[in-house]
């Protein structure tokens, strides 16, 4: 990198400010340590932001010594208060959507340990736009020293840099093991604390409204014993990510500094990360392999991340940056790979840290993963170093090597000697794949299945809030007619199944099993259970609930159980899983499934307040919106309950009992394909197509004529 500054304050950082100490915690064992060590000197004020936070993680443990102190979090805190009266705690918890419910301490803000004293303030901070988190991990102690980096104060993250396997001490706080955990967080003192404690104080305002004042100054140090520093009197720079919302103009501190970063690399760029799906930073990636003289670029990713929901979304998107690539690493500058133990036999570690070291310049740590939503939905908060002097430029070097060494399983003058003799970072990886502790080719292959189905990173991982009339039409395609000729596309698919069917039905061993008698036999095993139809009723009412496409239901009920009682089923399982998500919209209130539907279902909702029961037969006939949406808006709008059920049934029966004579017909039609059966089939099909296009136009009619009657 060339000797011209790169932190531009108001441009690709917020400020820079100077620190005069600045740590380095790598792994939970040194930060958790630390963080107990330093509460402890708290006198006046203690701001704590959190993407999750678990009042039962342990700070300390295995032989540590937390002292007189206790090592769980909550306890800790409440001992802490008790021990300084003048002290209070300040912790803004992103209220975090349901989807991590089940990795997350329930109910947190209704926890004694949070509620038991006046001096602790526990909030939650839903002051983001939809989709989006509060991602940024800052713990701010008296002004005067500050956390930052990927850690949360949360379960599943306290780990030792041996990453050993079976360790005991890798327990959460449900007494469940988890995989190995590399992190890592940065500690400053000085001006870059008190920068970071007016960001805290201005989320918190945010949040809540109050208006929180700086505390006295101190005249000794937070410092935690036993912390060694890794740099003094330096400048550090703060960038930040925050999502345009209402009144909030968006920052994007965060993607400008790798804007302008990466292709100022000259020998060598070295990333942690727990994601890797920025296209944006793909693309300066690749823009660099792709030239003559550029430098060796080293990703250290995860071997997968987090949970399924993960795997089946950031890691399919993962595999495509990477795919590009690996198409640009023309002259063999690339090595993408995850930290390999094999005593930790299938289990992998989970890499979360967000480093980056540009060269011997520059060294970021922060919240921010490489992936869009870092860029600019999700608030962040990276802290950069930009080495001025050789002394400096030796420490960053040092910490990258610190880093390397935990990877490769070796000491740092082994290290040394070894990229020496290998003469690049990349040579040393290739010459130690074989090593039982190691970095590993990660070629970062998903299911094709995956592949094929994940839409866009617009709607997976979205650099930018949607706006929630985009999601829903996005998700929810709200009143879109669709042509005659699409009707007719369905009757040919489906008489080319009935055809498909047919063949299979004739020429392959399938005719084993579809034949009248096997059908009969697992038809009667079914309905012999005592409790089948209450079996079945709830199955349809929750799976309603749940957004599963009832049309399906309807289909393997009328198949299972024919048509006489497939109608009555799920009919009765139909009504019922609608008067449950009624109650549930109901529930929650109008405001509330307005923010989660979006301004595009407002125009449902006023239609089924004020018009009752042929609202309700008109969106069951003709639906502008999923079965389980209409049930949430139908509550949420106050609808009478009677009118619900009533509209409910009529509009729902005339589809239900099409639908279950279809299918019988159906099997029937696969079962015996002589041409009389076809016939009728092929009848039934056009009688049952004709009815439901009879209804829809009659009902859209009604509907133009009363909204054209209103004012």
């Amino acid at each position: 990198m060339t000797d011209k500054t790169l932190l531009q304050p108001g441009y690709n950082c917020w400020q820079t400010v100077h620190a005069d100490r600045v740590a380095l915690l790598i792994d939970g064992e040194d930060y958790y340590a630390a963080i107990h060590r330093a509460l402890q000197n708290a006198r006046h004020s203690v701001y704590i932001l959190a993407w999750d936070i678990d009042s039962r993680m342990r700070l300390i443990r295995g032989d540590d010594d937390p002292g007189d102190w206790p090592a769980e979090l909550g306890a800790f805190i409440s001992a802490l208060l008790k021990r300084r009266p003048e002290l209070n705690i300040y912790i803004l918890n992103w209220d975090w959507a349901m989807v991590y419910t089940l990795e997350r301490e329930w109910l947190p803000m209704y926890k004694p340990v949070w509620k038991s004293r006046s001096r602790l303030h526990f909030k939650l901070d839903g002051e983001c736009p939809v989709g989006a988190s509060q991602h940024q991990k800052v713990v701010v102690i008296d002004d005067d020293i500050a956390f930052s980096g990927g850690f949360d104060l949360g379960k599943n993250r306290w780990d030792s840099s041996a990453h050993a396997p079976d360790d005991p001490r890798r327990i959460n706080p449900d007494k469940q093991a988890y995989p190995p955990f590399h992190d890592v967080q940065m500690l400053v003192s000085g001006e870059a604390a008190r920068a970071l404690a007016e960001l805290a104080r201005e989320r918190w305002w945010r949040a809540t409204g109050e208006t929180l004042n700086a505390p006295p100054a101190r005249q000794d140090s937070a410092w935690p014993s036993g912390v060694d520093s890794w740099f003094e009197d330096i400048a550090v720079g703060i960038s930040r990510t925050l999502p345009q919302y209402q009144t909030n103009h968006e920052v994007r501190e965060v993607e400008q500094l790798f804007i302008d970063t990466i292709p100022a690399a000259e020998k060598l760029i070295y990333i942690e990360n727990q994601y890797f799906t920025s296209w944006k930073v793909a693309d300066l990636l690749a823009q660099s392999l792709q030239k003559q003289e550029g430098p060796d670029i080293v990703l250290v990713l995860p071997l997968m991340t987090g949970g399924w929901l993960e795997q089946v979304t950031m890691d399919v998107l993962r595999y495509r940056v990477a795919c590009r690539l690996r198409e640009a690493d023309i002259h063999k500058r690339l090595r993408i790979c995850y930290p390999h133990q094999a005593d930790l036999g299938d289990t992998y570690i989970s890499v979360h840290a967000k480093v980056t070291i540009i060269d011997d310049k520059l060294l970021r740590i922060g919240s921010a993963n490489l992936s869009n939503r870092s860029m600019g939905l999700d608030s962040e908060c990276d802290m950069v170093i930009e080495a001025s002097t050789d002394k400096e430029k030796a420490q960053i070097s040092a910490f990258r090597e610190r880093l390397l060494s935990e990877h490769l399983g070796m000491d740092r003058e082994t290290l040394r000697q070894s990229l020496s003799q290998s003469g690049s970072l990349v040579g040393l990886i290739d010459d130690c794949r074989d090593r039982p502790r190691t970095l590993r080719f990660l070629d970062c292959q998903v299911a094709e299945f995956a592949e094929q189905v994940l839409p866009s990173s617009a709607v997976v991982d979205p650099e930018r809030p949607l706006d929630p009339e985009q999601m829903a039409q996005m998700f929810i395609p709200v009143d879109q007619p669709k042509s005659a000729r699409s009707h007719w596309w369905k009757i040919f698919a489906v008489l080319l199944a009935v055809i498909v069917l047919t063949v299979i039905w004739r020429w392959t061993p399938l005719s084993d099993y579809l034949n009248p008698e096997t059908l009969k036999v697992t038809a009667q095993a079914i309905e012999s259970y005592p409790l089948t139809p209450l079996i079945v009723v709830a199955v349809f009412s929750i799976a309603g609930l749940l957004a599963f496409p009832v049309t399906l239901l309807i289909v393997t009920a009328a198949l299972t159980f024919g048509p006489v009682w497939g109608s009555f089923y799920s009919l009765t399982g139909s009504v019922l899983s609608a008067l449950l998500g009624y109650g549930v919209g109901h529930y929650l209130g109008r405001s509330s499934v307005q923010k989660l539907a979006g301004s595009s279902l407002n125009k449902l909702s006023r239609r089924l307040a004020h018009h009752g029961t042929l609202a309700v037969v008109t969106v069951r006939i003709i639906p502008v919106a999923p079965f389980a949406v209409i049930n949430l808006v139908a509550g949420a709008s106050h609808i009478k309950v009677r009118d619900f059920i009533i509209g409910t049934v009529l509009g729902m029966l005339p589809g239900i009992l099409g639908i279950t004579v279809f299918a019988d017909s159906l099997v029937r039609t696969v079962q015996e394909p002589d041409p009389a059966q076809i016939g009728l089939f092929i009848t039934i099909v056009l009688i049952v197509f004709s009815v439901m296009l009879g209804l829809k136009m009659l009902l859209n009619r009604k509907q133009a004529e009363e909204e054209s009657d209103t004012p």
